[in-house]
């Protein structure tokens, strides 16, 4: 089994992005984006880009943990994001798999910042083999 830092550090981008994943299991993947000016867009709110990075990194790793036997890895076939309003500070993802098949993986993660939801992620995964 992979631990978050190993997750994490798997993911290049994700990392020079600022995103850590801090819990993982099949089930659950829990990532993090701190707040920072460097993210932000006009008035000082975290840019969409920035959470849509937070909320596929963790989406990805989600997908992984859950690879049927014998795949190599996966390939995001569609990604979904309802922003529902601005975050001005750390956001927290919560990702869950939707559904586990042999040929697609779909997940779903919902992004969190100051106890409020500020989006949700649906994403369509193809497993490679």
């Amino acid at each position: 089994m992979f631990t978050p830092e190993q997750l994490t550090e798997s993911m290049p981008f994700a990392v020079a992005a600022g995103v850590a994943i801090t819990a993982a299991s099949p089930e659950e993947v829990r990532a993090t984006l701190p707040f920072h000016a460097d993210r932000c867009t006009l008035g000082g709110v975290l840019h969409g880009g920035a959470l849509i990075t937070l909320a596929d990194s963790a989406g990805a790793v989600c997908a992984f943990l859950n690879l049927p036997d014998g795949a190599k890895g996966t390939s995001t076939l569609e990604t979904k994001t309802n922003l529902f309003r601005a975050a001005r500070a750390d956001v927290e993802a919560i990702s869950r798999p939707v559904h586990i098949g042999s040929s697609t993986i779909v997940v779903q993660t919902d992004l969190h910042a100051d106890g409020k939801h500020i989006s949700r992620t649906t994403q369509t995964q193809m497993v490679l083999r």
